[in-house]
């Protein structure tokens, strides 16, 4: 069975809509503008690439990174590794060719079906909609979070505001950085 890893950037109010200066958000670009930059906060980020063996992303995630990630370097990890997109209308005519092996999944028990089968850890950017979903079924084991020390208000939020039980999270991971930014690994608890 395959972890599904969930990684994003928040605010301390659960934020995490428009983090690299997307246009059109009042609040874009709050990564980048709202702290000093300290290359060791972002430590995760790279350890993510080299540790996980497929990107998994909802519709909106993927037609906003598809076009740029492929020509990053930074990201020259997720180019090479399998990639899913959770979608109920994309084709595969839409799909970006020069980013390397990409599967459109059709829904939630899909996923179920990726997260059982042989391979290592899947990774979820962005893709508020369907953390949200993935969260709601239980089918994501872990968080790697990056809290940034700001309050955003409104924006869209990782965590779903659905009515259910408490799910219950460990604390495997953690550091406070001097510019405030603090890294949160949680183990789902089953």
């Amino acid at each position: 069975m395959r972890t599904v890893i969930s990684t994003a950037f928040v605010s301390l109010d659960g934020v995490m809509e428009a983090p690299g200066g997307e246009p059109g958000y009042r609040n874009a670009g709050w990564t980048v503008t709202g702290v000093d930059f300290l290359p060791d906060a972002y430590e995760l980020k790279g350890r993510e690439q080299a540790e996980s063996a497929a990107l998994l992303l909802g519709r909106r995630s993927y037609e906003a990174f598809s076009p740029v990630w492929p020509a990053m370097p930074e990201f020259a990890g997720y180019k090479a590794m399998p990639k899913y997109v959770v979608s109920t209308t994309l084709t595969d005519d839409d799909l970006v060719a020069e980013w390397g092996e990409t599967t459109i999944l059709r829904s939630l028990d899909d996923v179920a079906t990726l997260k059982e089968s042989d391979g290592g850890p899947v990774i979820v950017h962005g893709s508020a909609t369907l953390n949200h979903g993935l969260s709601d079924a239980g089918l994501i084991d872990r968080y790697h979070l990056l809290v940034f020390p700001l309050l955003l208000g409104a924006g869209t939020r990782l965590f779903s505001d659905t009515d259910r039980d408490a799910q219950r999270l460990t604390l495997v991971e953690h550091e406070v950085y001097a510019n405030g930014i603090q890294k949160q690994v949680f183990d789902v608890r089953r």
